[in-house]
């Protein structure tokens, strides 16, 4: 095999490999959208809590829909540059006096949700 086929041999196979490369050296950003609530947060529900203190504790839900207004939705959604994105959920459901009665979603309810307010 001559040089120049080596060189157009080695020159082809390193433009088609190298897009994956090249790929991985470009900057991308992450992108990071929603409500970041962490576990903690959430812990310090509690059941029967009204929506201004619920509220108080997580910031305004990302969707409150005008149909169904006793079901908040938290979401947040993280997109790692070049990693696989994340989303997690929060539900939350008040009653018709406006009382936190149910949590749902990717986070879990402390064991003390259902203890009393103080």
């Amino acid at each position: 095999m001559s040089w120049k086929n080596l060189a157009a041999l080695t020159l082809a196979v390193s433009l088609l490999g190298g897009c994956s490369v090249v790929e991985r050296l470009v900057y991308r950003i992450d992108i990071n959208q929603g409500n970041y609530l962490e576990q903690s947060d959430v812990d310090t529900l509690r059941y029967g809590m009204n929506k201004e203190q619920v509220q108080f504790v997580l910031g305004s839900p990302m969707i409150s829909e005008p149909e169904y207004p006793n079901t908040w939705y938290y979401v947040y959604y993280h997109k790692p540059g070049h990693d696989k994105p994340e989303q997690k959920n929060l539900i939350l459901t008040f009653n018709e006096q406006n009382r936190l009665v149910k949590l749902e979603g990717d986070y879990t309810a402390s064991p003390q949700f259902m203890d009393a307010l103080n």
